[in-house]
């Protein structure tokens, strides 16, 4: 495993599908000291809630039988609407700033979606990313996390 770097200044996104945390890293190589700089939250109900009409119907041509069409799951739709918001912002942060480089923390399937939303920019400065769910915790504890994360290696 290689070793985990969080300069100092360096931009940390912490996020899951409805919650994001962009940080500065005011701390050293040794311990990560988080400065909070945008929250964005987006809570999403349940799939079962964002849409409740039955699956469509299509008529084959020629035919008289009829096919059900695979239902949208809405909740996946409104979280990939929501990183790519996050995409945004932090295309935005970054912009505004001397580059220093950019961890992404994520759970693996977040981080594979935003991935493909993160724009050439942030790509060119993304340094690192740790496929973890941290963005529940305080962060004092997403600090306690990277602190090890920088250790190890």
């Amino acid at each position: 495993m290689t070793r985990i770097r969080i300069p100092c200044m360096s931009w940390v996104l912490v996020c899951d599908g409805a919650k994001a945390l962009i940080f500065r890293n005011r701390g050293d190589d040794d311990i990560v000291v988080l400065e909070t700089v945008d929250v964005m939250v987006e809570p999403h109900p349940p799939a079962r809630e964002l849409g409740s009409d039955r699956p469509g119907r299509v008529r084959e041509s020629g035919s008289a039988s009829r096919s059900a069409v695979a239902e949208i799951n809405r909740h996946d739709e409104a979280e990939a609407t929501f990183l790519a918001r996050v995409a945004e912002r932090l295309d935005e942060r970054l912009g505004a700033s001397e580059r220093r480089g950019l961890i992404v923390v994520a759970p693996p399937r977040v981080l594979g979606l935003l991935r493909g939303r993160l724009t050439p920019g942030a790509r060119d400065n993304l340094t690192a990313e740790i496929a973890k769910d941290l963005a529940h915790l305080a962060t004092a504890e997403i600090e306690k996390h990277l602190s090890e994360a920088q250790r190890r290696g």
